[in-house]
C-alpha cells in the first residue's frame, strides 16, 4: 500500500524569521501550481499576512508592548493560514511526495531513522573566502552521514527570497556554503542525513553578510 505523505507542521514552532521566509516559500510553491488550483486561503491573503507579519517584526523591534502584542497576532494569523494550507496539500496531493514538496511544504517523513536525527544548532556563520559562508555546528549530530545546507538572500528592505539547495556537506567542523554575492546578507538553515530518506528537522534560521 502507498503511503499517504503527510505536511510535516514543525513551522508552528519556528522561530519569527524562519516562520516568514517558510511561508514565502510556500506562497511562492502555491503560485501557479496546478496539482492546488484551489487553495484554501487565497494567496493574495497569505502574501498579505506575511507582509503584515514582516512589518510587525520590524516595529517590534523598536520596543514597547502594544508592538510586541502586535507581532503575536499577526504570527498566529499567519500560522492559521499555513495550517490550513498544510490540511489541503495533504488531502490533494494525491498521495505523492513530489507533489507535496512542490508545495513548498515540507514532508514529515515516514523514515525510523528521521525520528533519531535531532536537528543541528547554528552557533556562528563565518566568512571563507570571498562568496563563501561557512556554517559552525554546536556538534555533530548522532548517526548524521552528512548535513544539507539551505539559504536565501535577505534583500534591502529585510525580505527573503524563495530558499536555495545550498548541498550536501560532511565535514560537520565547517560547512561551506559558494558562489555567494559579496554584500549580500543571508539567511542560512541545515538538517542533518542519516540513511537513505532520514532527515531532522532543519535548524534555526541564522543570517550573515557574504563579503
Amino acid at each position: 500500500m502507498k503511503a499517504h505523505p503527510r505536511v510535516l507542521t514543525s513551522f508552528t514552532k519556528a522561530a519569527d524569521d524562519s516562520l516568514k521566509v517558510f511561508a514565502g516559500t510556500v506562497h511562492t510553491g502555491l503560485t501557479g501550481n496546478p496539482a492546488f488550483p484551489n487553495p484554501t486561503v487565497p494567496l493574495p491573503a497569505l502574501e498579505a499576512a506575511i507582509h503584515a507579519f514582516a512589518d510587525a517584526l520590524v516595529a517590534q523591534a523598536q520596543g514597547g508592548p502594544v508592538a510586541t502584542a502586535d507581532k503575536k497576532n499577526k504570527r498566529e494569523t499567519l500560522v492559521r493560514m499555513l495550517r490550513r494550507l498544510a490540511s489541503y496539500v495533504e488531502d490533494n496531493c494525491n498521495d505523492d511526495l513530489a507533489t507535496l514538496l512542490s508545495s513548498g511544504f515540507t514532508a514529515a517523513s515516514t523514515s525510523h531513522v528521521q525520528a533519531h536525527l535531532a536537528a543541528p544548532f547554528i552557533i556562528q556563520l563565518l566568512n571563507g573566502n570571498t562568496g563563501q559562508l561557512l556554517v559552525k555546528l554546536r556538534k555533530p549530530i548522532a548517526n548524521a552521514k552528512c548535513y544539507e545546507l539551505r539559504y536565501a538572500a535577505v534583500g534591502a528592505d529585510g525580505s527573503a527570497g524563495p530558499w536555495q539547495n545550498g548541498g550536501l556537506n560532511s565535514n560537520s567542523r565547517a560547512l561551506a556554503l559558494n558562489n555567494l554575492t559579496p554584500g549580500t546578507s543571508y539567511i542560512v538553515q541545515v538538517r542533518a542525513v542519516g540513511g537513505s530518506a532520514g532527515y531532522s528537522d532543519w535548524s534555526d534560521a541564522t543570517s550573515h553578510m557574504s563579503l
